[in-house]
């Protein structure tokens, strides 16, 4: 058999943003997930149950909590989800722009 000459290019798991409807590198995004103790950031990445994407940017959180979100999780957002929810979203940063990763 011979070797085959070139460099093998690593698979970058892909990923929409429920927010902006952008797909981009999976790393970009942070993972919510619906628990039956109700809905977390979940930072990990590992956590069981159903999982969203949300750039990691306050203004893609704002417009996934408006509606997005929640048919994505299939399930209503209760108040204190929506509260933890926005207490995440302001560790985040603000820009908008989001970046692109090659």
């Amino acid at each position: 058999m011979a070797k085959q000459t070139g460099g093998r290019r690593k698979h970058v798991p892909q990923r929409t943003c429920v927010g902006c409807r952008e797909v981009s590198g999976k790393r970009d995004f942070v993972r919510l997930v619906r628990t039956p103790q109700g809905v977390f950031a979940d930072e990990t990445g590992k956590m069981p149950g159903r999982g969203a994407y949300l750039h990691a940017n306050q203004a893609c959180f704002q417009r996934g909590l408006k509606g997005a979100l929640a048919g994505a999780l299939r399930t209503e957002l209760s108040a204190d989800d929506r509260e933890r929810l926005n207490a995440f979203a302001q560790t985040l940063p603000a820009d908008t722009a989001v970046e692109k990763s090659s």
